[in-house]
């Protein structure tokens, strides 16, 4: 009942926007139904003071596009900090796999280093040149470290 109040007042008020100075007055009826008019049927009856004017459809559309344009800065906005929160899950995911991958080849590379007796490296023209007893002690020291490292 009182939204069809609501929608009367309004409705009076835009009516009353040609009719500039129109008196608007609330009453309640023998039901108890609270009604707005500019001429009450009964009295005692409250006059509202209410100021009626004439719309500009210019200035009318002209906020329902800057509203609607609000709006959808705000919705490009949700969607532009959705984006980025996604990216940044996939990007923590992606993290996470490429450092448990980096952990597994330090881990077998560390394997590979303290299981053979001899570690060779490629020369410049292909040829192999092996490592002495400290070079190895330093490759499978620095290999552990790494993995270490890699593995937290």
């Amino acid at each position: 009942m009182l939204r069809n109040s609501l929608a009367t007042v309004f409705a009076l008020l835009l009516l009353g926007g040609t009719a500039v100075g129109s008196d608007i007055y609330k009453y309640t009826d023998a039901k108890g139904n609270v009604l707005y008019t500019d001429k009450p049927a009964t009295l005692p009856a409250e006059r509202l003071n209410l100021e009626s004017r004439d719309t500009d459809p210019a200035a009318v559309q002209a906020q329902q596009e800057a509203d609607a344009k609000r709006r959808q800065d705000a919705e490009s906005a949700r969607h532009a900090s959705a984006k980025q929160q996604a990216d940044q899950r996939a990007g923590a995911e992606l993290n996470a796999k490429d450092k448990a991958d980096h952990c597994a080849k330090a881990r077998a590379r560390y394997d590979t280093y303290m299981s053979s007796p001899r570690l060779y490296e490629m020369g410049a023209d292909g040829q192999r040149r092996y490592l002495s007893d400290q070079e190895l002690t330093a490759a499978r020291a620095a290999a552990k470290a790494s993995m270490e490292e890699l593995c937290k």
